[in-house]
């Protein structure tokens, strides 16, 4: 049994940051019922690409395995029924739309409260459901820009960079499930459901953590160091060896004794320059220049056996390819599979979330509107006379059942 079996949540998601939320829910076995909308094919993320193909694209699998989709108008009377019968047997409704859409769409709480008084509204959003900003279209480029982390990523002589994946989507989409499993116990709690307002503006923001704190109380701005060097910690930044480039990193003295011993150079141990953090944050050019003459010498795998040996943090820097081969991440389990008709077996990176000791199974995502048959009857208990009387009135728009 897994840990969220029983806990039905309807999806009024799309694309990214939204699915990438719920996708975890339903590795853990939470039903994900994703509401996709017929009058425009469904969940946009179908059509990704490079690696799309009519309805099913690589994109959409990533986000969306182990989910039930329904095709369902929910701006059409019958089809809003159908959503409301939904919401009576839910513990959730989650969306990730613009702020100020759910109350237009009728998903807020207190709109949906006379239906199930338990139910928990889920917003993820651009800015949130409040603010000046509350209407405003917003993607994690635009909110990488705006919460400050381009100003802190990239070379210092280079433009203001973005970090390589879409890390505000990301993070957004898991604060949305931790508030969304926080409802959903308060609810069973207390017997009363609520909103829970969650936007990848306040998320980008709290993820700026400690300089920002710095910045509040003591007026410290920071600025770009070269080859991604942590701004206190010296050293811990990319190094280049002969053949390659590695991460060092001496976030503790203890680190900086052994590395000091590890590349023969003992005596910047006892250096006036080098002798604690603080000393070596004031000579940062200097410290960093007696590693590269050092580290320059061997190559990436030579030093990640000498580093890794002194028991000294360090990692290489991979590619893709070359990170998707690490035998750690087989180790793990965390390369799984699933069996598609159009993609043949699709191999994905499970879910980071682990709890308890059983293996999770998997499933491919859902054709659109694949699990109306559940959904109907099974879940809902509409006879076929309903269902088709519904499809008649447009409940399910234009898709054949």
């Amino acid at each position: 049994m897994k840990p969220l079996e029983g806990v039905v949540v309807i999806a009024v998601e799309q694309y990214g940051a939204g699915p990438w939320g719920s996708v975890h829910l339903a590795d853990l076995g939470a039903e994900i019922i994703k509401i996709e909308d017929p009058r425009t094919g469904g969940d946009v993320g179908r059509y990704v690409p490079p690696f799309a193909e009519g309805e099913d694209s690589l994109f959409f699998e990533t986000f969306n395995r182990n989910k039930r989709s329904l095709s369902l108008d929910i701006t059409n009377d019958a089809g809003w029924a159908v959503f409301h019968d939904l919401v009576r047997r839910a513990d959730a409704v989650y969306s990730n739309l613009r702020g100020d859409v759910p109350e237009k769409l009728g998903l807020t709480y207190d709109q949906l409260k006379d239906v199930n008084p338990k139910i928990v509204c889920c917003s993820l959003s651009a800015y949130g459901m409040s603010g000046p900003r509350q209407k405003d279209p917003g993607y994690d480029y635009i909110l990488q820009g705006l919460a400050g982390w381009m100003s802190v990523c990239g070379e210092p002589d280079g433009p203001p960079t973005k970090t390589g994946l879409s890390m505000v989507d990301y993070s957004g989409g898991f604060v949305a499930a931790i508030a969304l499993l926080a409802g959903i116990i308060g609810a069973r709690t207390h017997g009363v459901g609520m909103d829970c307002d969650v936007s990848l503006y306040d998320t980008a923001m709290s993820l700026l953590t400690y300089p920002a704190t710095w910045h509040l109380n003591q007026g410290w701005t920071p600025e770009r160091l070269a080859r991604s060097a942590h701004p206190s910690l010296v050293p811990f930044q990319n190094f280049q060896a002969s053949d390659g480039w590695l991460v060092v990193g001496c976030a503790k003295e203890k680190f900086w004794q052994r590395l000091v011993e590890a590349i023969g150079r003992p005596d910047l141990a006892t250096d006036e320059r080098f002798v604690d953090f603080a000393a070596r944050g004031q000579h940062r050019d200097a410290v960093i220049a007696e590693l590269d003459a050092v580290l320059a010498t061997r190559t990436v795998d030579e030093w990640l056996k000498i580093l890794g040996e002194a028991g000294i943090p360090c990692g290489p820097i991979n590619d893709i390819p070359q990170a998707m081969r690490d035998e750690h991440l087989y180790a793990r389990g965390m390369v799984i599979e699933t069996d598609h008709e159009v993609f043949g077996t699709v191999k994905q990176i499970a879910s980071p979330v682990r709890v308890g000791s059983e293996p999770i199974s998997h499933r491919r995502a859902p054709r659109r509107h694949e699990d109306s048959a559940w959904v109907l009857g099974d879940l809902l208990g509409y006879d076929d006379d309903r269902q088709h009387a519904l499809a008649a009135a447009g409940a399910f728009g234009g898709v054949e059942r």
